[in-house]
């Protein structure tokens, strides 16, 4: 819509090239961009290069003027964390010096799915269990056969056909949560339009 039109995109991944590469196929279908999906491509491609510099330069000046959403969070050793990245000490020891909270851990400038953040939150955070997947191991039949979890709107039975509306309440065997229990929350068995 802006008038540009993109034959090839050079995309650096640290993950699976061609599962990520089959994802942006689907999502650009249709557009006829070729996705040249690999991994250290900013250091292969000069478009990913130059892609690469702008990032770090708009991080860079994002961080310089952060505002913690975190009421009067002053982190210990201030915005020195070095390169941001997992391996470096500084940034290592940023996180270890800066866990504020058992539960929720770090302020909301970290990347959570970084091996170090993941590390301190598994060693020094809370041990949460969830219910929900408590109740995703238990989701079989009686024949040990896994039930697949039902869509969003599957909790709405409605539409004309009441063979369909008997099936999907059959369906929903799972066991509700404590809390949807506790708030008497069920399946929405009719829509009322006003």
């Amino acid at each position: 819509d802006a008038g540009v039109k993109i034959d090839t995109a050079y995309i650096d991944t640290v993950g699976m090239p061609d599962a990520y590469r089959s994802r942006l196929d689907r999502e650009f279908n249709g557009h006829g961009i070729r996705f040249v999906v690999e991994k250290k491509a900013d250091a292969k491609y000069a478009p990913c290069s130059a892609a690469s510099v702008v990032a770090k330069v708009s991080r860079d000046k994002m961080v310089e003027s952060w505002k913690w959403s975190e009421d009067s969070f002053e982190p210990n050793g201030g915005l020195d964390f070095g390169s941001g990245y997992p391996s470096d000490p500084k940034c290592k020891k940023w996180l270890d010096q800066n866990l504020l909270d058992p539960v929720f851990c770090f302020p909301d400038l970290v990347r959570f799915s970084w091996g170090p953040a993941k590390n301190a939150t598994r060693d020094k955070g809370a041990l949460v269990e969830w219910e929900a997947d408590e109740d995703d191991e238990d989701n079989q039949d009686s024949d040990g056969v896994a039930r697949q979890q039902l869509s969003m709107s599957s909790f709405v039975v409605g539409g004309k056909n009441k063979e369909t509306k008997k099936e999907n309440l059959r369906v929903m065997k799972k066991r509700r949560t404590g809390y949807f229990e506790k708030l008497g929350l069920r399946s929405v068995t009719a829509v009322i339009e006003t």
